[in-house]
């Protein structure tokens, strides 16, 4: 890999990234059409959400490991296969069962993805260009994530909800290509895969994530039981799917702790803002979308600023400053009256917001594989992965079940961010760090 250019590696990897956070938001966006285009129930529409969450969530730690297993470019070609032909048969649907069912299957291409791009990362570069790389990975994760409500607002206002996923198929068609053509194959490990300890993860985290969703606390407990079993197995088997001694480096552990919170505050955010603005202030799901636009450009250009800042005070405290400045906004918002309009209440909160979404995510992303094994890069990535997906229904059921008011919503979710200052203070801005 020649040093001093990225070569072929970030874009095939930011671009997979960026297709499976863009398609988790364009849900936001454009059921209300889908409902109607299809005859879903509240219900049933919430599991077109639902079923891609489970999925995505559930096989994290599975698919981590295999690409450290069974190779990086093999594992991440049959997850781009899974994630493209799910999407084109999702967009061509004509029946509930079937979009529902693919959801499910697309959010297996994306557990598959997820993790594998990051690892490709961690591979391909060292040092400066990996810290860079991964700076610009953190920040695709939350631009995916807003331009998702664009673009799913923007399709389905002028087209149709169908093509929020249809155009998936040709990017990943070409995705699929540049890999065979530019992706070298890395070593399999010679190692049992932990089938048991696989199980126990799906099912558990699978649990756990259902029960958040639909307020059924037998199976979140279900879940953190059969959690606690995977940890036990894990702890004795000698070819483990999730190495406990990840969690022996506290910056890591830290990093996950953070994002697991920082996904419980802003998964929310995503899901009742645009609600909020079509409800209050008669917005079009294209509205809606624009109105997060602020955010994106911001966290956009403060991400190209990232790699400069973190070389002059270092990962952890633009982490730290990241977070303060994230609770501010959220304060301002909570203190914020919405009856005053989209200018007057959200725009400045937004721009706030959007900079410090973009001093997060990627020093809490980098955090999360430090110093981690080459040979386990997969499942650092994974559990990294794993901590997104949960955070955000877990963050999202809290305050589904305690509080219908907008400013209370926005206070847990001020709350979630106060309890990542305190971890980040604690465990990931150390000296050497």
């Amino acid at each position: 890999m020649n040093t001093e250019k990225f070569g072929a590696i970030l874009p095939i990897t930011l671009l997979s990234y960026f297709l499976i956070l863009m398609d988790n938001s364009i849900i936001f966006t454009s059921s209300v059409e889908m409902g109607e285009s299809l005859g879903l129930s509240a219900a049933a529409l919430s599991w077109v959400s639902s079923a891609y969450t489970l999925t995505f969530g559930g096989f994290l730690l599975l698919s981590g490991r295999l690409s450290d297993l069974f190779g990086r470019k093999r594992v991440f070609l049959f997850g781009l296969f899974i994630f493209g032909f799910s999407s084109l048969i999702i967009g061509l649907s004509r029946t509930p069962e079937m979009v529902i069912a693919m959801r499910a299957i697309q959010g297996i291409g994306s557990s598959i993805i997820a993790p594998t791009t990051l690892a490709l990362i961690i591979d391909a570069y060292q040092n400066k260009m990996r810290q860079r790389a991964i700076s610009y990975y953190g920040a695709t994760a939350g631009i995916g994530s807003s331009v998702g409500l664009l673009v799913g607002g923007g399709l389905t206002s002028l087209i149709s909800w169908r093509a929020g996923f249809l155009i998936n198929v040709p990017f990943t068609l070409l995705l699929f290509f540049l890999t065979v053509r530019y992706v070298e194959n890395s070593e399999r490990q010679k190692e049992r895969i932990d089938y048991l300890g696989s199980l126990l993860s799906i099912t558990g985290l699978i649990g756990i994530i259902y029960g958040l969703a639909e307020s059924k606390g037998v199976f979140v407990i279900g879940g953190m039981f059969i959690l606690g079993l995977f940890i036990l197995w894990e702890r004795g088997t000698p070819y483990p799917i999730l190495p406990l001694s990840l969690f022996k480096n506290k910056i890591r552990s830290g990093a996950y702790v953070t994002r697991l919170l920082f996904m419980m505050a802003m998964l929310p955010f995503w899901f009742f803002l645009p609600q909020m603005m079509q409800n209050q202030y008669g917005f079009s799901a294209l509205q809606s979308g624009l109105a997060f636009l602020p955010l994106t450009i911001v966290n956009f250009i403060i991400a190209m600023q990232l790699p400069r800042l973190i070389s002059k005070f270092g990962n952890g405290k633009v982490l730290l400053i990241g977070e303060v400045i994230l609770v501010t906004g959220l304060i301002l918002l909570a203190f914020s009256n919405p009856a005053n309009g989209y200018w007057r209440t959200i725009l400045i909160p937004m721009l706030i917001l959007g900079l410090g979404q973009g001093l997060i995510l990627a020093p809490v992303t980098s955090a999360g594989v430090h110093e981690a094994p080459t040979e386990l890069a997969g499942i650092a990535s994974g559990v990294t992965n794993t901590m997104h997906q949960i955070g955000g229904p877990i963050g999202l059921s809290l305050i589904l079940s305690t509080t219908n008011e907008f400013s209370n919503k926005i206070w847990f979710m001020t709350l979630f961010t106060l309890i990542s200052i305190l971890v980040v203070s604690i465990f990931v801005t150390q000296k050497k760090y």
